[in-house]
């Protein structure tokens, strides 16, 4: 069983503000570096794959995961303290966050607390993932910090803030991407900085604000929202007892599935739905702009994949080792096919309600707090009416039950229904 109190944990990510102590051009928030955290891993494992190294993804998935779990319990420790307090009491600190999560996990099928708890409490256990997902850590970090340095270069301290965080990078130039990235940082605009420009780029989804067009707490970017669907996606992937290759392909295809954004902001249902035809010329001119901006900065394979994650995104299909794909599966026909070596499946269908909860969620969190308005009533009304998504149920797990713990009274007055 997924707890509603996992999943609010989870979205509390949004409300954890980063770089607080300094003055800062956008907000940062926990959720949005966890994101650029894990895209950033993406390409580093890749990467690492091109040179005849070995990723087991279904840990580095799940690594990502319970990483973001710790950092949202201890949100209010700062990070040089944090990481102090992980060198002298690293052990003590993990139990105490066990403890804290444990009535969320209990539920979950599969093994999810005990994986969790050997995460934190094994240090051999997911050795090499932890290595990858480190390094990701320290880009991601740097990359809000070059946004933070310029308008904090008078403050006591800074300079050292930056010391600390270039030396914690070049503890991880041994991975070739790293290297390739920092590399590709120093040079001058007007160039291809390949894999760097990606990561920028993605970067810059923190940017794009969700329901822009109305009042909202928390206000959450699209690249959060992209880690908010692939982390429901792998919850429930998990709850039904899903292949790794599933609950691999579907986290990826969360956490890809609105990158075309990027380049043509968040066009909101109502005003796409309003006019025949328009829909269809945004995903035209999404996949112009992809072929043209960012595919010629990755490696033909990785396009490849992100066609397959970025076009009929919430298509059930799987992609064949020879390129050749399937659609329109059934989840019978995907958790069969997922089983077979090099296929890579997609759950798009499960993707689309997880899109659709998160944004209801997104809407709920708002009105609960007293900041509503007639886009985020209407929106939730919208799925409820609909059904489709709310009512889809696989492998004994229904959506509704989450749908269900995140209404709003009519009276809208801040309380669950």
């Amino acid at each position: 069983m997924i707890a509603p109190s996992l999943v609010e944990r989870i979205f509390s990510a949004s409300n954890i503000e980063r770089w607080n102590d300094h003055p800062r051009p956008i907000q940062f928030t926990e959720m949005a570096k966890q994101a650029h955290k894990m895209i950033i891993a993406y390409v580093v494992a890749r990467t690492e794959e091109d040179r005849g190294g070995t990723v087991d993804w279904g840990r580095l998935v799940e690594g990502g995961i319970f990483e973001l779990l710790h950092r949202v319990v201890l949100t209010d420790i700062k990070p040089p303290v944090f990481h102090r307090m992980m060198a002298e009491q690293g052990d003590k600190v993990n139990r105490w966050v066990l403890h804290q999560l444990e009535e969320d996990l209990a539920g979950l099928a599969g093994g999810f607390l005990g994986r969790f708890r050997r995460y934190l409490l094994d240090a051999d256990y997911c050795k090499a993932e932890k290595v990858l997902l480190k390094g990701a850590h320290y880009m991601a970090t740097q990359w809000e910090f070059d946004l933070v340095y310029d308008l904090s270069r008078p403050l006591s301290g800074i300079e050292k803030t930056r010391e600390e965080i270039e030396s914690q990078i070049n503890e991880h130039r041994n991975l070739a991407a790293i290297e390739e990235m920092l590399f590709q940082r120093g040079l001058g605009g007007g160039r291809n900085r390949g894999i760097y420009e990606f990561v920028d780029l993605v970067g810059q989804l923190r940017f794009q604000k969700r329901w822009a067009q109305t009042p909202r707490i928390p206000q959450t970017s699209v690249l959060e929202h992209l880690l908010f669907v692939a982390i429901l996606f792998h919850l429930v992937a998990v709850e039904i007892g899903a292949s790794e290759r599933r609950r691999v392909g579907g986290f990826l295809g969360g956490l890809f599935h609105d990158l075309p954004e990027v380049l043509t902001r968040d066009i909101i249902s109502p005003v796409k739905n309003s006019i025949e035809g328009l829909d269809e010329l945004v995903k035209e001119y999404e996949r112009q702009a992809m072929e043209e901006r960012i595919y010629p900065l990755l490696p033909r394979h990785w396009q490849r994949e992100l066609r397959f994650f970025t076009e009929e995104e919430f298509a059930n299909k799987v992609r064949f080792p020879s390129g050749e794909q399937r659609r329109d599966l059934s989840f019978d026909e995907l958790e069969a096919l997922s089983l077979r070596e090099g296929v890579l499946p997609l759950d798009g269908r499960i993707l689309k309600s997880c899109d659709k909860l998160a944004a209801y969620i997104e809407a709920s969190f708002s009105i609960r707090t007293g900041i509503t308005s007639r886009a985020l009533l209407q929106g939730m009304a919208n799925t409820d009416a609909a059904a489709e998504h709310r009512n889809l149920t696989v492998g004994g797990f229904s959506f509704s039950t989450l749908f269900d713990a995140f209404r709003v009274d009519a009276d809208h007055n801040g309380q669950s229904s």
